[in-house]
């Protein structure tokens, strides 16, 4: 049975946040460590305010935390919810072994001279 931590609409924020190369790579490297947005946007090859649509994505799924300080705006991960996403990914994986484990179990039961 899978235990869920999280709403469905939270599920669909974190992966469909996660479904980008450019965001997943962003919460990579906020988790390597915090940076401003400006440190984030000379990485890649889009717009300034592209990267900041792309960290407020990856915000609104609890991915990351911006936090203003100064004059910047600093981007950290949340592992916390890295956590709770990869446990619902451990749950379902669980799902699907214990699935395996039952055909299995009946391939292997099936008497001699008969196919399964």
């Amino acid at each position: 049975m899978v235990v869920y931590e999280l709403s469905e609409s939270e599920i669909d924020r974190i992966f469909q946040a996660m479904a980008d190369a450019t965001r997943r790579d962003i919460i990579k490297q906020a988790m390597l460590r915090e940076q401003s947005v400006s440190e984030l946007a000379r990485r890649y090859a889009m717009s300034f305010a592209a990267v900041q649509k792309h960290v407020a994505v990856l915000e609104r799924a609890s991915l990351v935390i911006k936090q203003r300080r100064g004059r910047e705006q600093i981007v950290q991960a949340n592992p916390e919810s890295l956590r709770r996403a990869a446990r619902l990914l451990e749950a379902y994986e669980d799902i699907w072994r214990e699935r395996a484990n039952l055909i299995g179990e009946i391939l292997s039961n099936q008497p001699e001279g008969t196919e399964p």
